[in-house]
């Protein structure tokens, strides 16, 4: 773990180099989540190590079998796994062509569909991160077989600041009256009813009251936007002697809130029309070009307003300014935001005067949520929607094994139905997949009409963790499978005496909908099915047969809903700030769970402290010295019953030095006087130089007994070395033991 523009990627280059210098590798793949942070790894290692073949699979210009290191995203590995040959016809990328799999970002890039790639290879794998999750995601962990919240090894922000690697930034922090409270008509001016009535007297489903989650969502307006970009302009950093704003990314919330901010800039600086402002989004076609452009000092745009393209990875020295305009509640994706601006710019502001900071406009309270929330709020990994309805499906299958539905000739019909469905979805897997061939022997169980019989927990468990990951969607509007899967959960809820008031209601309001477009024949042709499902009584002795007449018949009209969801408003309703505070910065930090891992952590971290630098270097803590070592490994990092509990009754001191190691200088100058006044021989010295070593390494010789084991074993037994000069043995022996209480006793 490194913090953003810590050189995560050089890192990585050093590594692959030292590794192929030494012929541990041959081979290399490097994944990534985004197209743009592949294509800059990819130019990042053709720079530095131009004799490595590169290939971008992604672009399929190269020739992967000509080249040594493949970069590729995840799902285009997952397909090139299988569809890519080499010259002989056969699969290119067996479980042993890469020696080494280096995967970028991956707090947020492995999810389970992913592992399958690392399970396919057998290869060193190599993981990086800027922020590790803490409380979620411990599979992230288990591919690297690490413990949970504890990663390889960190670089934090605060450290990398601290020693001049990154800047560190100050926050703006506003609020204003309509971002925080919404729009209500009772305290608008008589003109602005006047406007609001006229914007919403089409529309039934505005209320008086409108809620704040509606700003930027489906409401966009003008002055609050004017509110930000005016800030910006006057507070933001500026270069060329402060007549140009610097490099801005603007965080929109989506397409429309980013399309907004674009025209609301050029109509109030129209001096900057054109290039200066740019929108980055999957909407625009040559939004690669435009980070391109961005990323390079010299070329417009100065602003870009960034929908997800642009809060990770991107690499942008010149950034001064960023604006969350948007709320995040993701621990990692807030601090791979704020990380877009802390790389060093040298001679950004002028001859010789270096980038020394950035400044974070935010108006949506991320800081004040970061703050109190120190993890965030993260979704864990969700289930496709593939994978819902088979499950549902099985689930269902089992529910109607039940003795009441088995004798119902209409039940056993259903269940034979949607035996038949799952089964031929299994029977039509692709036996050549990787990821098939890893669970095949699920799949030919499953294959066989007479697993269905009867499904107990084991079989509905193996079809969840073996069959329903391998569903792949068919070609088909995924409103009408999302129908399909509310339709499947009532059904499980009734069959299971369970509460589905929540989804009833929402088939009742999507009946409503359709019921408002029948000038449609393909809707009006389904008119008294969307009427009765209208009903409530309806819904009073429902059965799963009578609701999937229901899902039949209703899920290829929900297409002609597409269009006609919540309509998006562009107002001009007056807006103002409300709180402005400037905030200082706050750290990232790596939670680490293990009270034993904590410690090691933080005293390597902490070689410069005084008391663990003394330690090292073979001086005595004082008492207030060994105090703030008690504090710290006693309430700082976790309890004295911890302590007790993972090293016993081990002195603090002598536990730091195990950790940390003694200076080798300070163990050399412990033995300079005895080297320089007494004749040893050749094996004499060989075995001082081996007690050296050894302390250096481990801090103490806590058990004279080490000295009887490899490497001193070979060097001779202490006794013969010395037999004919006891004096100098009992000297050496005497070292070792005033660097032992030097460890354990105070000044």
């Amino acid at each position: 773990m490194q913090a953003t523009g810590s050189g995560k990627t050089r890192v990585s280059i050093s590594i692959v180099d030292v590794l192929r210098k030494h012929n541990y590798v041959k081979n290399i793949l490097f994944l990534a989540d985004r197209t743009a942070l592949v294509k800059q790894a990819k130019n990042s290692y053709t720079n530095l190590l131009d004799d490595l073949s590169c290939c971008n699979l992604v672009e399929g210009k190269d020739d992967p079998e000509a080249c040594r290191m493949i970069f590729s995203t995840y799902p285009t590995m997952m397909n090139a796994i299988d569809e890519t040959k080499n010259k002989y016809g056969d699969r290119l990328f067996t479980p042993g062509y890469f020696d080494l799999i280096i995967c970028d970002e991956v707090h947020r890039s492995i999810y389970k569909k992913y592992q399958e790639i690392f399970e396919y290879f057998d290869a060193m794998l190599l993981g990086m991160t800027a922020t590790p999750k803490n409380e979620i995601d411990k599979n992230t962990y288990g591919v690297f077989d690490l413990e949970r919240g504890v990663p390889t090894f960190a670089y934090e922000l605060e450290k990398a600041v601290e020693e001049g690697y990154l800047v560190t930034y100050s926050t703006l922090e506003y609020k204003t009256k309509i971002m925080e409270e919404g729009i209500h008509y009772n305290e608008l001016s008589e003109e602005e009813k006047e406007k609001f009535e006229e914007t919403f007297k089409d529309d039934e489903t505005v209320e008086e009251d409108i809620s704040n989650t509606a700003v930027n969502t489906w409401l966009f307006n003008d002055d609050t936007i004017d509110l930000v970009l005016k800030e910006l302009m006057e507070k933001g950093l500026k270069i060329e002697g402060g007549d140009k704003i610097g490099k801005t990314i603007i965080f929109a919330k989506n397409t429309p809130h980013a399309k907004k901010i674009v025209e609301r800039f050029n109509t109030l600086f129209p001096e900057y029309c054109g290039d200066f402002i740019k929108q980055v989004d999957y909407s625009i076609k040559y939004a690669d070009t435009l980070i391109d452009d961005f990323g390079t000092k010299e070329r417009m745009p100065q602003i870009a307003v960034s929908v997800d393209m642009l809060d990770t990875g991107i690499d942008v020295p010149e950034i001064l300014n960023l604006v969350f305009f948007k709320k995040v509640r993701s621990y990692a994706k807030f601090w791979q935001m704020i990380g877009r601006g802390t790389r060093l710019c040298k001679d950004l502001l002028g001859e010789g005067i270096d980038k020394e900071r950035f400044l974070i406009f935010d108006f949506c309270n991320n800081f004040e949520y970061f703050r109190v929330n120190k993890n965030g709020s993260e979704n864990g990994i969700q289930e496709s929607l593939c994978e819902k309805i088979y499950n549902a499906k099985a689930q269902i299958c089992r529910e109607l094994q039940a003795s009441q539905y088995v004798m119902d000739a209409d039940y056993a019909v259903y269940r034979k139905e949607l035996v038949m469905g799952l089964n031929q979805a299994v029977i039509e897997l692709n036996d050549d997949s990787f990821v098939v061939k890893r669970h095949l022997r699920y799949v030919e169980m499953f294959r066989k009409l007479s697993s269905w019989n009867q499904l107990e927990t084991i079989e509905i468990s193996e079809i969840k963790e073996h069959i329903a990951p391998l569903m792949k969607p068919k070609k088909e509007n995924e409103l009408a499978r999302r129908f399909d899967y509310l339709i499947y959960s009532i059904d499980l809820g009734l069959l299971q005496s369970k509460s589905v008031q929540k989804p009833i209601q929402i088939v009742m309001t999507t009946a409503e909908q359709l019921s408002k477009v029948y000038r449609l024949p393909q809707v009006a042709a389904k008119k008294e099915m969307i009427e009765k499902v209208q009903e409530t009584n309806f819904w009073d002795d429902v059965t799963v047969v009578e609701l999937d007449k229901v899902r039949e018949a209703l899920r290829d009209l929900l297409q002609y809903l597409e269009h006609a969801g919540r309509r998006i408003y562009y107002t001009d309703f007056t807006d103002e700030i409300t709180d402005r505070n400037e905030g200082e910065p706050i750290y990232a930090s790596v939670d680490l769970k293990n009270y034993r891992k904590k410690v090691e952590f933080y005293l390597r971290d902490h070689k410069g402290k005084i008391s663990v630098f003394k330690l090292r270097h073979n001086k005595r803590l004082t008492e207030a010295d060994l105090k703030e070592l008690e504090e710290i490994l006693w309430k700082e990092l976790g309890t004295k019953a911890d302590y007790e509990k993972e090293y016993g009754d081990t002195p603090v001191g002598r536990l730091v030095r195990q950790i940390v190691g003694v200076d080798r200088e300070a163990v050399n100058e412990a033995f300079s006087e005895f080297l320089t006044e007494e004749r040893l021989n050749v094996n004499q010295i060989r075995f001082v130089r081996l007690i050296v070593d050894y302390i250096v390494a481990n801090g103490n010789i806590d058990d004279n007994r080490v000295l009887m084991d490899e490497p001193f074993r070979s060097a001779g037994s202490i006794t013969a070395l010395f037999k004919d000069d006891m004096d100098s043995a009992r000297k050496i022996m005497s070292i070792v033991d005033s660097i032992k209480r030097n460890s354990e006793e105070t000044a």
